[in-house]
């Protein structure tokens, strides 16, 4: 009998989802389970890895029991997963060492700063496509190597393994037999050389991390190894793997240069597909791999903002002035519109194009007047101006004219139809909010089904993406200017990097 399923597994910030598809792409069945962050000092950020996978396994067996299908129903699985975020665990027992140091961490911002003093940053930028930031992988392995005992003599010898979250649970998944990434995933960690293909020697060298503990690294696309049987009740091939930005493109069919799609959930990220060529931005922005199919890599320039619906959790679990996150967009509709506040969301730095690591959020244009509604709409807009931040220096890197931009939405965050217009007003660009949200999702089911012999080829996928509404621009260009110099007043106010000096 044909296998009729794909699972599609999305482990990201705050929670684990699991999705079961049909061949024809309609979701059958979903789980959805949250977990602790935890936050051990200023700028730290962490996860316990066996609650990514805890969340992981028991979401997967939930929705095959909900549709009530069987493990042999099911052609392969596929992996998206919040990227960056570092975990080191024991070869031969799968034991971690250390907690997983979240993408978001700040604590190896003196490493970054002491590698780009000694002249190492244009290397880095020139193999990799990435900025000498703690965002990424690679120095985040060298700090657990640094400060867990006995971690470095571990990994010099063999025992200890790295991989981002899709390789951890990869490695779990198939019972230890499978120690492998996809090339998404390898081209965020610093350590990847996303032009020859290949971890990188030298830098490797740079952060003093054995070339022993990397996974190998395949192709989106590829045969990932099989689970376990005794997880589901029999073994399932799991065979597409993608980080969360890429599968959320591929998810929105963005397989065309020029296309620029941009996902609002914890963090907000925009990519825009270069095709074959690897565009060295001059603007901060970053040179990643948007995908690589059958042996040949799509590129992408992408832009990075830590904070969209973190400022929104913020305002629901920090301050406590709403319940729901849904509750933003009805206080910002009801916002006094003669007050200006501006909210940098620096929490943890600022991303692209600022690149800052050390600076804090700010709030500006705090009056006697100001209430929750003030800052709810401050938040929510706080995520279309750093959106403009990034499309601005798309434009100039990809020179694109501003008139034939259109921008594809997804993420939790793209239900406000309060933010969405006011985006499409801030880029003078029409904004497209597709009828399937769960774009990271459907990402990573195509890879899967597609190697699978479920869905067809990319250039037949395009036509199944379908749009439920676009967002046209309607605010006046002078309105939209002042607001926009506001928001880059405030910027320059709390960066603590200018001109060239911390």
């Amino acid at each position: 009998m044909a296998k009729e399923f794909v699972l599609a597994i999305d482990q990201g910030t705050t929670s684990t989802r699991a999705v079961l598809l049909r061949a024809d792409l309609t979701i059958v069945a979903t789980a959805h389970e949250e977990f602790p962050q935890h936050f051990p000092a200023s700028g730290w950020v962490e996860h316990d890895p066996e609650d990514l996978w805890s969340t992981t396994l028991s979401t997967c067996r939930r929705v095959i029991a909900q549709a009530g299908c069987l493990a042999d129903d099911i052609a392969a699985i596929g992996i998206t997963n919040q990227r960056e975020t570092t975990l080191v665990w024991d070869r031969h027992t799968g034991v971690p060492v250390y907690r997983a140091i979240v993408w978001q961490d700040r604590r190896t911002a003196k490493l970054c700063t002491k590698l780009e003093r000694a002249g190492h940053e244009r290397l880095f930028a020139r193999r990799t496509g990435l900025r000498l930031d703690p965002y990424f992988s690679g120095t985040k392995v060298a700090w657990i190597l640094d400060n867990v005992k006995g971690a470095r003599q571990r990994a010099r010898e063999g025992a200890l393994v790295f991989g981002t979250v899709d390789c951890f649970l990869l490695w779990r998944l198939t019972g230890g037999a499978v120690h492998a990434t996809d090339a998404t995933n390898a081209s965020r960690t610093l350590m990847y050389n996303i032009h020859s293909g290949d971890w990188d020697d030298e830098l490797l060298a740079l952060l003093k991390v054995p070339r022993a503990m990397l996974p190998k690294v395949e192709d989106c696309v590829a045969d990932f190894g099989r689970t376990a049987a005794d997880l589901f009740g029999a073994s399932i091939p799991v065979r597409g793997v993608a980080g969360d930005q890429q599968a959320a493109a591929i998810g929105q069919a963005c397989f065309e240069p020029g296309m620029i799609k941009a996902t609002f959930g914890t963090g907000c990220f925009a990519l825009v597909n270069t095709g074959k060529q690897a565009v060295v931005s001059k603007n901060r922005l970053l040179t990643t791999i948007a995908y690589r199919l059958e042996g040949k890599t799509t590129y992408a320039l992408e832009g990075s903002i830590f904070v969209a619906g973190a400022a929104i959790q913020w305002l629901r679990d920090g301050l406590k002035i709403i319940e729901r996150a849904q509750d933003a967009t009805e206080l910002a509709r009801a916002a006094d519109p003669t007050q200006s506040v501006i909210l940098v969301p620096a929490f943890v730095g600022l991303g692209a194009p600022y690149w800052d690591a050390d600076c804090r959020g700010a709030l500006f244009g705090l009056t006697r007047a100001t209430t929750r509604r003030e800052l709810a709409r401050a938040a929510l807009e706080s995520v279309c101006f750093q959106m403009r931040d990034l499309v601005e220096a798309m434009r100039r890197d990809w020179r694109e004219p501003a008139g034939k931009t259109v921008l594809r939405v997804d993420g939790g965050m793209v239900a406000s139809d309060y933010m969405l217009q006011f985006l499409a007003d801030m880029l003078a660009a029409p904004v497209d909010r597709p009828a399937i949200l769960e774009t990271t999702v459907l990402g990573a089911a195509y890879l899967a089904g597609f190697a699978a012999g479920l869905y067809p080829a990319p250039t037949v996928f395009v036509s199944a993406w379908r749009l439920d509404r676009r967002f046209d621009p309607s605010l006046q260009s002078h309105l939209r200017e002042a607001r926009y110099a506001a928001w880059k007043d405030a910027v320059s106010r709390t960066l603590t990097v200018r001109k060239g000096r911390r």
